[in-house]
């Protein structure tokens, strides 16, 4: 049983949660990538209020189209070169 749904796009790697993480804080409004419905659950919940009937939360945490009522261009993905990845990490190993 699944409680919690996170649609990512195809080039997110679902193993990693970072990763997941990052799309789900980046590519979400909660007003309009969210859909939360009510129906029969896992007896063995103990989570909701009531026996046998939970909530289940959809999050939509893909890049917005145009048909879905996102009006501005969306940006791309940047992803840190090696050498910058390695200069970060060296900054936070110096400021522990």
């Amino acid at each position: 049983f699944s409680k919690y749904i996170i649609a990512v796009d195809e080039d997110c790697d679902v193993h990693n949660t970072s990763e997941v993480l990052f799309r789900l804080c980046a590519n979400t409004d909660p007003a309009r990538d969210t859909t939360v419905i009510k129906n029969p659950s896992d007896s063995l919940d103990h989570a909701p209020s009531e026996q046998n009937i939970g909530s289940h939360m959809g999050l939509d945490a893909t890049r917005k189209l145009p048909g879905e009522n996102y009006h501005r261009p969306w940006p791309e993905l940047l992803n840190m070169t090696d050498e910058a990845r390695a200069l970060v990490d060296k900054l936070q190993a110096q400021a522990r």
